[in-house]
């Protein structure tokens, strides 16, 4: 992956402004990814790696897992990246059509369907709290054990709980403290995890 030379002055703002850290250096492509996505660096002090989070994501983009997103806006972040990478299949769960339900909301029960075919994705979840609960009553039921998981919608009602029962399903994600996140931050973290696995695999991947 190549930068432009506009891009690669934004990084060196966004490296001034975040300053001294803690992270990794490969964490740190993560953040400062999230940060110039979001022009928010706030984000340096809530994003989270689970362990060996980056390894498990870079591994499932490069193995060509499928990746399903939790919205339009989301996908249409994702699917260029991967389609310039790895050429991973993208799917939208908001774009699933099905009917009405009054169990659950659309999104919830596309993303249902999508993680029902493909049980062992990728997940984006950057638009809506639902999904994200939809996504662990799976992953806890068994249904499902996902590759990995970006895990940043806005959430206001259920926080504490659904960051709780993300730790604790052991899947391997990326997530955020708090009630902040959003489309913009679940594209800049799959855009760092990216250029992650591009590094490690890119040259198997275009032999």
């Amino acid at each position: 992956m190549e930068w432009h030379i506009t891009e690669a002055l934004s990084l060196s703002t966004v490296d001034h402004a975040i300053g001294e850290h803690r992270f990794s250096p490969a964490e740190y492509t993560i953040v400062r990814q999230t940060v110039l996505a979001t022009a928010d660096v706030e984000y340096k002090e809530l994003i989270r790696f689970s362990e060996q989070s980056l390894q498990a994501g870079a591994a499932a983009l490069s193995s060509r897992m499928p990746i399903i997103t939790d919205s339009a806006v989301v996908f249409a972040a994702v699917a260029p990246i991967a389609r310039n990478t790895f050429a991973n299949l993208v799917f939208s769960a908001e774009d699933v059509v099905l009917r009405q339900s009054n169990r659950k909301s659309l999104v919830a029960s596309g993303l249902e369907t999508l993680a029902e075919r493909y049980p062992e994705a990728f997940f984006v979840i950057g638009s809506y709290e639902a999904a994200l609960v939809e996504l662990l009553t799976m992953v806890e039921k068994e249904v499902i054990k996902p590759s990995f998981v970006i895990a940043v919608p806005p959430c206001i009602v259920t926080v504490n709980d659904l960051k709780q029962r993300l730790v604790s399903s052991a899947i391997p994600h990326i997530r955020l403290e708090g009630v902040k996140g959003g489309c913009a931050v679940a594209g800049g973290i799959f855009m760092g995890l990216a250029e992650l696995a591009w590094q490690a695999y890119g040259e198997l991947a275009v032999e």
